[in-house]
């Protein structure tokens, strides 16, 4: 009896010691870098999530006629291309010729990808093909969105703590997961509400949002000419 009250208080003192699981706010970044990032990698996968997950497949199969096999391959076809363009993002961002990433490459890559969005929209409500508009639209879109995750790919692992690395990517990919969460939701309700344009117009805005977090993330000094 006495042994087991001995091993009890123990396990007692043990785990007042030592608490393997975090606390909600130990989640939270101590890095400035770190929480602009993972709010800006929110922004961004709600605005791609926002028309393209519930507004953009229902749109094509009720308002331009596309079948089930038509929608369906077309945008297997973007994520596959998708896909390839990350793999060539090192290329396109100049990583590859030493040019590293850093606060403005998020800024300037956000800032072009919210152009897109709007036109789309502006090309649909002056008169535009709405097929045209949305497939070439929607290409360039895959484009850009790819690279721009892409940097926010490599800026993650550039601003980790090496002392919390796993709780900073982690932090940042809950991000991303709630940003689709948020896009996936604002997809459907604004869809039914006011219609794609409207999807359209916020997915600028939301990039625009993660353009302005970005444009507060750490960059590399120039070196002087001599």
């Amino acid at each position: 009896m006495q042994f087991a009250v001995f091993v009890f208080e123990f396990e007692q003192a043990a785990a007042a010691r030592y608490d393997p699981e975090p606390e909600f706010r130990d989640l939270l970044s101590k890095s400035p870098a770190i929480n602009r990032l993972s709010a800006a990698r929110l922004f961004l996968f709600a605005a791609r999530d926002v028309w393209f997950v519930v507004a953009l497949p229902v749109y094509l199969s009720t308002m331009l006629g596309w079948s089930y096999w038509q929608v369906g391959g077309f945008l297997a076809t973007w994520i596959i291309g998708y896909g390839a363009v990350q793999s060539l993002a090192p290329t396109i961002t100049g990583l590859r010729a030493g040019r590293v990433p850093d606060g403005r490459s998020a800024f300037g890559w956000a800032v072009a990808l919210s152009a897109l969005p709007a036109a789309i929209a502006l090309a649909i409500a002056n008169g535009g093909s709405p097929t045209a508009a949305l497939i070439i639209g929607l290409l360039a879109f895959g484009v850009l969105f790819a690279v721009n995750s892409a940097v926010h790919s490599f800026l993650i692992v550039s601003h980790a703590q090496e002392d919390g690395v796993s709780l900073d990517v982690g932090f940042y990919y809950m991000a991303n997961a709630m940003g689709r969460l948020l896009g996936t939701l604002l997809s459907g309700y604004v869809y039914q509400a006011s219609g794609l344009m409207a999807c359209l117009w916020i997915s600028s805005g939301l990039v625009l949002l993660a353009a302005l977090v970005s444009s507060g993330l750490p960059t590399h000094e120039t070196s002087p000419t001599h």
